[in-house]
């Protein structure tokens, strides 16, 4: 389905990113809320490597193009469950009353229409130690299945950042997932 996409969670050699920095040592966790304001801990998606969104209200289409390759080429090699797929919103803005229950509803409204969880930190969680996240920007993360950051960039990612991104998660699931379908794809889209 669309797991591998969000509008708004890997290999075993670490992979940082200059836009993000040295991802931290070992599994991380964080405590969130869902979008109906339950708690949720981040380690509930454990046992599969997680692609992971930390967006702002303004960073929501800052890299739609990576996010649409994913779910194109995650479809093409029959892997859209190969990952799981988490957004988290930033929220921390909009914790105050009304605003706070009207961010909720267009955040639960925006998860239905992509079929993937949003979460919602509404406290600065993801941008203090040790994830230490740029909170007004598109942050991109690769977790592997234990929890351990193996990949993350901030801002929008260039064509080579979105390579690394594929190689680093190629990797984790097994099955090459950069620029070039497998023979197989291809010959069933006609191409050599």
């Amino acid at each position: 389905m669309k797991a591998w996409i969000a509008g708004a969670l890997m290999a075993a050699l670490a992979v940082g990113s200059a836009q993000g920095g040295a991802p931290p040592p070992g599994p991380v966790d964080a405590t969130l809320r869902t979008s109906g304001g339950e708690q949720v801990r981040l380690s509930r998606w454990r046992g599969k490597p997680v692609i992971l969104f930390y967006e702002d209200k303004d960073s929501t289409t800052l890299n739609s193009p990576l996010k649409e390759t994913l779910f194109a080429r995650g479809k093409e090699r029959g892997l859209l469950d190969a990952a799981w797929v988490v957004a988290v919103a930033n929220l921390q803005k909009f914790d105050f009353f009304p605003a706070r229950q009207i961010a909720l509803s267009y955040v639960r409204d925006e998860e239905k229409k992509v079929g993937v969880p949003i979460l919602v930190d509404l406290d600065g969680t993801l941008g203090a130690a040790p994830w230490e996240l740029p909170m007004k920007t598109s942050n991109v993360l690769l977790l592997d299945a234990e929890g351990a950051v193996v990949f993350r960039h901030s801002g929008r990612m260039k064509p080579e950042e979105q390579e690394a991104f594929f190689t680093a998660l190629s990797r984790l699931v097994g099955v090459d997932l950069t620029g070039t379908p497998p023979p197989a794809a291809a010959a069933q889209e006609g191409r050599p």
